[in-house]
């Protein structure tokens, strides 16, 4: 049976009354898309009938040009991945090839096009942003998303990420929405109030079919709060008796129920066979005309209630299945029994075809269903699991929770609960998991699942707060896996090393790393040759609970061996740990090799979520290298990847680079607030590294006093495992400046215990660099001497330069001065040229004091006049990447990328990318 049939085309003209402020922004917006070449992002919001659909409509009308896409959230897709994505692209897949391979496969993988392992969030983010931009190309795009509280999470968080990295594709993005969901906060905001009170009154004389006494007229404007779609359905099925005495207002009910209730009673008003359609109609989220039609079929309806349905006004049938508005959806769905809505459901089902679409088919099956039951179940657990190899975690999590709940067997019915309560935490859906969690610890669980409890309740303790509840936890479930699954156990102990190390100062009582230390002890041992992670663990565990060199060894063992017989995926969830143990160890060749690899695993397996540590890995060993302009830009890439995924990782990277660059003010600022900022998190690390960069930033200005203060703040808490080292460096040389021997000794004496066991040339020339600035005479300039010769050997010119400079003071203040000006001179020129400004202008002082005058190194001023994103893309342009590889990094599209070369090159004078290399200052270790 065809449906046929439609409503008048000007549903939504009457409801643009008065809307002539609203409809000149959203002219403003297409002129900026389809002239200006810019891109457009904008939230339409106000309460239930204001007319933000009307709106929506309106664009397409006055867009002459522009191609339209659409999407619309619908209440009962919520839990469906992608599917108001795949609404908004599915007309543009023929462009799929276009985008580069990693992004095109997680697009493929997220429409359930291909197989393959489950896709990055932001990965498919970007690859949609991709997509946009290359359909553009062609001509302006304008894409409208209606219903936005509506959409499924995963839909909802791609679309609000495209709309903040919009730049220059000609590509507009308009959402309507009743109430904004969090991912659009922050984006330019359209807010639709009632219509002015004479422009309410204009919408409510042309729907009114007689004489309306004056104060009815003005109650029912002044009750509707001039709300378009109140004033145009309220009076509906009102009779004029009714409406002439005021009766069957909506009085004190809320607006979006009074005009809901107006729907639920022209619903219960129409005969049996046409409300059945209707009800059809709403239960069916994709709005296929042809799939109600067979379910209608299913259910003995008669072809004649076809037109009666257009009739109504409440829906139309055309190309797609349309409700007059999603209330009248709603009324629909709730007014109808129990009975009625299973029997609608259950006709879907049997008219879905189940290889093409058999995760909407097992919806329908679940609410179908009398009761709890087991097919069903089973069914909704491999949607499940087809959602989470799409990347869709929080759709995963909607099948196993519903599963869980048709469930009538305990046992099975906790196993599916802890299932789904992890699919939950992963989505971020921490709430949802914690009752998940209460729902299967109710039925018998296995120790095994207990354990799994254990690890979910760590996991969800250290994503909501970051505090000491997480490692105390990850050690119960490791315990309680030590019998069951011994390899899972020692991960297990591995992870709780790790929270503890991440918490740090501001651990609870009993879950200091120290504590955790111990507790590894009872770590079942490994049952095959210990691989990297098991020599991690081992080594980690005997330097705290015996000493540092006793871990020294096997954790020199572990990075040699890192990576073999290891996954991609468990290499990534090690590495940090591994580059924190190469800093721990001194290890400059093993934190170059590791930092590298970290950082290409992580852009190679689309892993977006690790590359925020990834880059702050990479940054510290460019630091140390002295490679600031790298390192500038890595932080800057590193700050597109928070601000576009809203990691809560604290400015590791932005800290450093502040201290070396010597900028006072902006360092000063950073380190209050991220001192701040990790305090109230927990993130104990994130206070170390804060005060280091404090007693660096003060040593290179001179301020002892001050340097020495931050270093034994950073210093208090003794078991920072990935700082402490150049902690002590920062205190011995402050001490020593400030005439307090006996603390930089006692801070020597903890450096010594760290250095001597590794014995690397950064370790010893560290040791010996400081020893100098404790002695005087012969020893102290053999020390001087053994720690330039030291760092020479390494990658680290930063502490050569550092080296040479405190050798130079030294030297003058012996009153050598020719000596003293070259050790100077070249510890300037080092400082000077790697940008690190407050130890140069140190040097530059005691230069001067010698009876020389330092030269100033003459910097070109021409990539000055650059922006700091047009600076990132002229860089990367430089080294050889490609436009779209560019945008992969920055988190823009390549037409964005194009846009900027463009503005590059006006500015520098330049033609060509070959050019970039003369005009842009080199890299450290890069020819002029």
């Amino acid at each position: 049976m065809q449906v046929l049939g439609g409503l008048p085309g000007s549903w939504h003209t009457p409801e643009l009354t008065g809307r002539h402020t609203e409809c000149g922004v959203l002219d403003q917006l297409v002129e900026a898309i389809t002239h200006a070449g810019e891109s457009r992002a904008l939230v339409v919001h106000g309460e239930a009938g204001a007319g933000k659909t009307a709106l929506l409509e309106y664009l397409p009308e006055h867009s002459a040009g522009c191609r339209i896409a659409r999407a619309a959230g619908v209440q009962s897709e919520m839990e469906l991945a992608f599917a108001g994505l795949h609404q908004l692209c599915g007309p543009m897949l023929d462009r799929l090839d276009a985008l580069p391979p990693p992004q095109r496969d997680a697009l493929r993988i997220a429409f359930g096009l291909s197989a393959g392992p489950p896709p990055d969030r932001f990965l498919i983010s970007l690859a949609v942003l991709s997509l946009l931009s290359h359909v553009a190309a062609d001509r302006p795009l304008l894409c409208l998303v209606d219903d936005e509280q509506w959409l499924d999470r995963a839909s909802a968080q791609v679309l609000a990420f495209v709309a903040r990295r919009l730049g220059a594709e000609s590509v507009g993005l308009v959402f309507a929405a009743r109430v904004p969901s969090d991912e659009l906060t922050g984006l330019p905001e359209l807010v639709v109030a009632g219509l002015p009170e004479a422009d309410a009154r204009t919408l409510l004389n042309s729907v009114l079919t007689g004489p309306l006494d004056q104060r009815i007229r003005d109650q029912i404007v002044a009750e509707t709060r001039g709300n378009p779609l109140a004033l145009l359905e309220l009076p509906r099925g009102l009779s004029v008796a009714e409406l002439a005495g005021g009766f069957g207002l909506p009085g004190a009910m809320p607006l979006a129920g009074s005009i809901e209730d107006t729907f639920r009673r022209r619903v219960s008003a129409l005969p049996d066979p046409v409300r059945r359609m209707l009800l059809v109609a709403a239960a069916d989220p994709t709005g296929d005309p042809a799939l109600v039609s067979r379910a209608v079929e299913r259910l003995d309806i008669s072809p004649d209630a076809a037109a009666a349905v257009a009739d109504t006004g409440l829906a139309e049938f055309g190309t797609r299945v349309r409700f007059r508005h999603p209330l009248a959806r709603s009324a629909t769905y709730r007014s109808a029994s129990a009975n009625d809505r299973r029997k609608a459901h259950q006709a879907l089902v049997e008219v879905t075809d189940q290889r093409l679409d058999p995760d909407r088919r097992a919806w329908h099956r679940a609410q179908a269903a009398l009761g709890p039951d087991e097919d069903v179940a089973a069914e909704l657990e491999r949607s499940a699991g087809r959602a989470r190899a799409r990347g869709g975690l929080a759709a995963a999590a909607a099948f196993l929770q519903q599963a869980a709940t048709l469930t009538l067997d305990p046992a099975k019915r906790a196993e599916r609960a802890v299932a789904a309560a992890q699919a939950k935490t992963q989505a971020g859906a921490f709430d949802v998991a914690e009752d998940l969690l209460a729902m299967a610890e109710a039925g018998p669980l296995s120790d095994f699942q207990h354990a799994n409890v254990d690890l979910l309740r760590a996991q969800l303790a250290f994503n909501t707060s970051r505090g000491g509840d997480a490692a105390p936890l990850l050690l119960t479930a490791a315990r309680r896996l030590e019998h069951i699954d011994p390899d899972l156990s020692r991960a297990t102990y591995l992870d709780a090393l790790l929270a503890a190390i991440f918490t740090g100062r501001l651990a609870a009582p009993g879950s200091d790393v120290l504590d955790v230390a111990r507790a590894t002890s009872a770590a079942p041992p490994p049952r095959t040759a210990p691989r990297a992670p098991d020599l991690l663990l081992d080594g980690t565990a005997a330097g705290l609970n015996v000493s540092h060199a006793a871990g020294v060894p096997i954790l020199r063992t572990a990075l040699e061996n890192f990576g073999v017989s290891m996954s991609a995926e468990e290499e990534l969830r090690r590495m940090y740990l591994a580059c924190i143990t190469a800093m721990r160890l001194w290890d400059d060749d093993h934190l170059e090799t590791l930092s590298t690899r970290y950082l290409q695993l992580a852009r190679k397996t689309g892993a977006l979520s690790e590359l925020p540590l990834a880059l702050t890995a990479r940054v510290y060993m460019v630091l140390f290298a002295g490679d600031l302009t790298t390192a500038a830009a890595l932080t800057d890439e590193l700050h597109a990847i928070t601000e576009a995924t809203g990691s809560g990782l604290a400015p590791y990277c932005a800290l450093g680079l502040a201290a070396l660059r010597g900028d006072q003010t902006r360092a000063s600022a950073l380190i209050d607030a991220t001192i701040k900022d990790v305090t109230r998190r927990g993130e104990g690390i994130g206070i170390t590294f804060a005060e280091l960069a404090n007693a660096t930033l003060h040593n290179g200005l001179g301020h002892y006093d001050t340097a020495l203060a931050a270093g034994l703040r950073a210093t208090a808490y003794d078991h920072d495992l990935a700082a402490l080292c150049w902690c002590l460096v920062e205190v011995i040389e402050a001490a020593a400046r400030c005439g307090t021997p006996a603390t930089a000794t006692k801070a020597f004496r903890q450096l010594t215990e760290l250095t001597d066991a590794t014995g690397t040339d950064w370790a010893l020339g560290a040791q010996a660099r400081s020893h100098a600035l404790l002695t005087d005479g012969k020893t102290a300039e053999r020390r001087y001497r053994e720690a330039i010769a030291r760092f020479g050997k390494t990658r680290l010119r930063v502490d050569l330069a550092r080296a040479h400079l405190l050798y130079g003071e030294w030297l003058r203040r012996e009153r050598r001065r020719i000596e003293a000006r070259e050790h100077l001179r070249t510890a300037h020129d080092m400082l000077e040229a790697m940008g690190i400004a407050a130890f140069a202008e140190r040097a530059g002082r005691e230069l001067r004091a010698t009876g020389e005058t330092a030269r100033k190194r003459t910097i070109p001023a021409t990539h000055q006049e650059l922006t700091a994103q047009e600076f990132q893309v002229a860089r990367l342009a430089r080294d050889g990447l490609s436009n779209p590889e560019i945008g992969t990094r920055l988190f823009i599209s390549a037409h964005t990328v194009q846009y900027h070369l463009r503005k590059v090159f006006a500015k520098l004078g330049i033609t060509s990318r070959s050019q970039l290399d003369h005009v842009l200052p080199p890299a450290a270790g890069r020819p002029q």
